[in-house]
């Protein structure tokens, strides 16, 4: 009986050391969260958050007097509109297992605490899916806001307000699943894109495109057109988008780790060498350089380092840089005039040039030594990179452009683009909001 009792007894002991082992492998396994990948992740979200009313202050202090206000609510009641429809359906559509055009909807609402603390195993691995979900949100809620600058001064708030979440389903939901989503067609074709040069920025250009052919020229365009009136807020808006931006590109990471710091590098270095390469532009064009210039220069360096923050080297950055310097120079003076379009702040010269230059450079400079995820560029031997970029620009010029067109149309039926010519030359601010941003008091003696 002792001889039973003991082997029993060492079976039950070596079942439970068996199991115990195991159950550990399992843990291990299992995702688990990282407190600094995490802690950066919700930084770089506060981030990207401040970059929304930056941009505010950027098209606010470039517009007219009458029509400041205005430019800061369209760009303000995106982060409204668009931090709920995210939730609701908004994230599902672009990161939700689905098919290679969009996602499905078991994460709409966030499919019932399916998106919660613990880490997805799609994604982001080390950090709760509610955080990759709020830093996507970021995204999401400037990409739109970008537009604005392009019909300034002459679109109907309430229009604005109706195309937002149509806008954001259709065309912004699509391209993100495309692009980022594990299952989207060209993420699995092999375009790069770590933060954004074609989900916001080509993304945003097209689109706006597409509104100002619809919408049509400024009242008195270009002759009446005046300069910017508060360089001071204009300049305060480069500043807070500068700033948002490292948790733009460096937050894309989604990690607190050396590509993080690559990619902070390198777009503080191309902004740098864009906003230069702007200003000698203007000294040998126009004799004097200029901070509006100076800052359009930053924003196009910000904007054309984004997709290939994550995949390139500190001095690639600096010819990504010099080259978005150049490209949208000439992309927001010569072939604006060329063309005849009122873009009213410069999106498709900046955003969309400097987004396609962008995109295309990451092609020409991504190396496996920055990120061992992406892929050797053309000047690594691999050429057929720049082919891959290309179909991602094109198809993004493409898809946003027409379905942007659609939507321009539906809304256009049912509540107009655009108020009347007396409202428009009163200023947006007292025509749609019935306030204005400046009271000017005589001075009692």
């Amino acid at each position: 009986m002792r001889k039973e009792a003991f082997v029993g007894m060492s079976s039950v002991f070596a079942l439970s050391m068996i199991a115990l082992f195991a159950s550990n492998a399992m843990a291990g396994d299992a995702p688990t969260i990282d407190t600094g990948d995490n802690a950066w992740l919700l930084a770089s979200s506060a981030l990207v958050l401040i970059m929304t009313p930056g941009l505010g202050l950027f098209y606010g202090g470039m517009v007219r007097t009458k029509n400041m206000v205005n430019t800061l609510w369209m760009s303000f009641i995106v982060i409204c509109i668009i931090s709920v429809q995210w939730v609701l359906w908004g994230y599902s559509l672009s990161f939700a297992p689905g098919g290679w055009f969009i996602g499905g909807l078991q994460w709409c609402g966030l499919g019932a605490g399916a998106v919660g603390q613990a880490p997805s195993d799609l994604y982001a691995t080390t950090v709760p899916h509610l955080s990759f979900m709020i830093f996507q949100c970021m995204f999401a809620v400037i990409t739109p806001a970008l537009m604005t600058g392009a019909f300034a001064e002459r679109f109907k708030f309430s229009a604005w307000l109706l195309l937002i979440p149509l806008w954001a389903s259709a065309v912004y939901a699509p391209l993100a699943h495309w692009v980022w989503a594990s299952d989207g067609w060209l993420y699995k074709f092999g375009a790069l894109d770590f933060a954004g040069g074609t989900v916001v920025h080509i993304c945003s250009a097209a689109s706006a495109f597409a509104l100002i052919l619809f919408v049509g020229k400024r009242k008195g365009y270009p002759a009446e057109v005046k300069p910017p009136h508060n360089l001071p807020f204009m300049m305060l808006g480069t500043a807070l988008l500068w700033f948002g931006w490292f948790g733009f590109n460096a937050g894309s990471a989604v990690a607190a780790s050396g590509l993080a710091a690559s990619a902070f590098v390198v777009t503080n270095t191309a902004t740098a060498a864009a906003g230069f390469t702007w200003s000698v532009l203007e000294w040998i064009h126009h004799k004097k350089p200029t901070i509006l210039g100076a800052c359009s220069g930053a924003v196009a360096g910000l904007v054309a380092i984004t997709p290939a923050s994550g995949f390139v080297g500190p001095m690639a950055s600096i010819a990504i840089g010099v080259g978005a310097g150049l490209a949208c120079f000439y992309g927001t003076t010569k072939m604006k005039k060329a063309c005849g379009y009122d873009d009213a702040l410069d999106v498709i010269g900046i955003h969309g040039v400097g987004g396609t230059w962008g995109a295309w450079a990451t092609g020409i400079f991504c190396t496996t030594a920055v990120n061992p995820a992406g892929f050797d560029g053309a000047i690594y031997g691999n050429i057929a990179q720049m082919g891959k970029q290309w179909i991602g620009i094109l198809a993004t010029w493409f898809y946003c452009f027409g379905v942007t067109s659609l939507l321009a149309w539906f809304v256009n039926a049912v509540v107009g683009l655009r108020p009347s010519e007396g409202e428009e030359i009163s200023g947006m601010d007292i025509s749609q909001h019935k306030e204005i941003a400046y009271h000017y008091e005589s001075e009692q003696a």
